[in-house]
């Protein structure tokens, strides 16, 4: 009984051991498993403007290319992005596309009425 006992705890250590390490890979991967991601875009979709010019501020996380309507805009570190851009009257679409290096993208677009 003293041998099952002993074999049941070193199975269940290395058991815990091996799924604590599953865990903090996970954590440490977590950015690169789930790819680019566009997030807290301070537009709001259909939204109605009185301005010409429209301040876009937002998050693109792990990109390493950012492009504003085709045109590319800068990203720092945290992939904090910061960009001004001149609306026409009526309808305008924004496109915000964002690719990781390993070519993985994230693409929104919102709808703007000046």
């Amino acid at each position: 009984m003293n041998q099952d006992a002993k074999k049941i705890l070193r199975i269940a250590s290395l058991s815990i051991f091996f799924v604590l390490i599953i865990i903090f890979a996970f954590s440490r991967s977590k950015d690169l498993i789930l790819g680019v991601q566009i997030r807290n875009v301070n537009i709001i979709d259909g939204a109605k403007v009185e301005n010409n010019v429209l301040k876009i501020t937002g998050n693109a996380k792990n990109a390493t290319n950012l492009s504003l309507n085709g045109r590319e805009i800068s990203v720092d570190q945290q992939g904090n992005f910061d960009e001004t851009i001149v609306l026409l009257s009526g309808y305008n679409i924004i496109n915000i596309k964002a690719e990781d290096k390993f070519g993985y993208e994230d693409e929104k677009n919102y709808q703007i009425i000046k």
